[in-house]
């Protein structure tokens, strides 16, 4: 994506296309629940502290369990917990 864009177009894009969104980015969890925008799933990636390859690892993990789960849920993966939220 291009730096800088605001976070309603990324959660646009990410609509239009259908996709899920990965970000670190806390603001989307505002857009989602107290703004009421509708997202095809978002993923709130929470690992400080991990290597690149660590963060993937989990990620990549976290996504293959519950790849069922994450269409139309609101996702916080830190290095402890995965929380699934349906969004409704």
């Amino acid at each position: 994506m291009e730096p800088g864009i605001p976070d309603d177009e990324v959660l646009n894009l990410a609509n239009n296309q259908g996709a899920i969104l990965l970000t670190s980015d806390k603001d989307f969890g505002e857009l989602v629940f107290r703004l009421r925008r509708i997202a095809a799933g978002v993923v709130l990636i929470r690992l400080f502290g991990l290597s690149q390859n660590g963060r993937a690892e989990i990620v990549a993990n976290a996504i293959n369990k519950h790849a069922d789960e994450l269409l139309g849920a609101f996702t916080v993966i830190s290095s402890k917990t995965i929380r699934i939220r349906k969004m409704t």
